[in-house]
């Protein structure tokens, strides 16, 4: 089968690789060329100069971006991927996005004839390398079952919860459940230190209780240690957040909780936080 991947950063630049992996005859676009070059000289395939190339014989077309506008500007137009592609085709977006540009891309794809889900992915960069994504769609039925053996070379699940932009949806709640989790995990390990704890060894024994969870078991040491030069940037955070609280309004949903762990996020980035981990709300509290 060919397929296309659009968007090489630190997610899609793996989950491409996992499709070339797979068996899948994979053509690539990125906006620097460069970067594409290197993914076919590490992966093989084909690298195309525009979306369009890229998606003008797939089957399957993924795109992995920053925005909303990044998602317009690859998708839409005279170069974009959705001119390139042809009836009874799928395109699937990774991008985290709004749940509106879902639902705007679909209604376009539609007038092609083109399948489209929204299906944002959690799990980080490391997630990505892994091929243990979670991924969470909006669509219909049909697109899906087309798509979802595909996407399984980089999924650990994978799971269709309704139509066009509920998966975005889907992925806003992750994203508020992560932000207070990491603020209480956060001040926990301050507290812990403060008063003069053991801490590695007092969040040995709390995992194992009911305070349990991924952001405890797999940041906590470098937390205590100070490090946040890898991981799920704080930039990409707010970027996430400020789509579910803008959401959060178009509903009349208050979220008092996320609106003030992101304003924790703009004091990390006025520390020069931009690119930490989001983990680093520690750092902001040691100020």
């Amino acid at each position: 089968m060919k397929v296309s991947f659009i968007g090489l950063g630190v997610m899609g630049y793996p989950m491409a690789g996992h499709l070339q992996k797979a068996g899948f005859d994979v053509c690539v676009y990125n906006r620097t060329r460069q970067k594409a070059g290197e993914w076919v000289k590490q992966y093989q395939g084909t690298l195309a100069d525009t979306p369009k190339q890229a998606a003008s014989d797939a089957q399957l077309v993924f795109v992995c971006v920053g925005n909303d506008d990044d998602l317009r500007s690859v998708v839409l137009g005279e170069h974009g991927a959705l001119a390139g592609m042809q009836a009874n085709t799928v395109l699937v977006d990774h991008t985290t996005a709004s749940a509106s540009v879902a639902r705007e891309l679909e209604a376009l794809c539609a007038e092609k004839q083109v399948g489209f889900l929204d299906a944002p992915v959690s799990g980080g960069q490391a997630g990505a390398e892994n091929g243990q994504l979670t991924i969470m769609v909006g669509g219909k039925q049909a697109a899906y079952q087309k798509a979802e053996p595909v996407m399984q070379s980089y999924a650990r699940f994978c799971r269709l919860l309704g139509d066009c932009g509920t998966g975005q949806l889907a992925k806003m709640m992750n994203q508020i459940c992560i932000a207070g989790v990491v603020q209480g995990l956060a001040e926990a390990m301050n507290f812990g230190q403060q008063a003069g704890l053991d801490c590695e060894a007092v969040v040995e024994v709390i995992s194992k209780g009911a305070a349990q969870s991924w952001q405890m078991e797999n940041r906590h040491k470098t937390m205590l240690a100070g490090e946040y030069d890898f991981g799920f940037a704080v930039d990409w955070m707010r970027k996430d957040l400020g789509i579910a609280l803008q959401q959060g309004r178009e509903l009349g949903v208050t979220l008092p909780v996320t609106a003030l762990v992101d304003q924790f996020y703009a004091d990390v980035q006025a520390m020069g936080g931009n690119r930490w981990d989001t983990s680093s709300l520690l750092a902001r509290l040691k100020r």
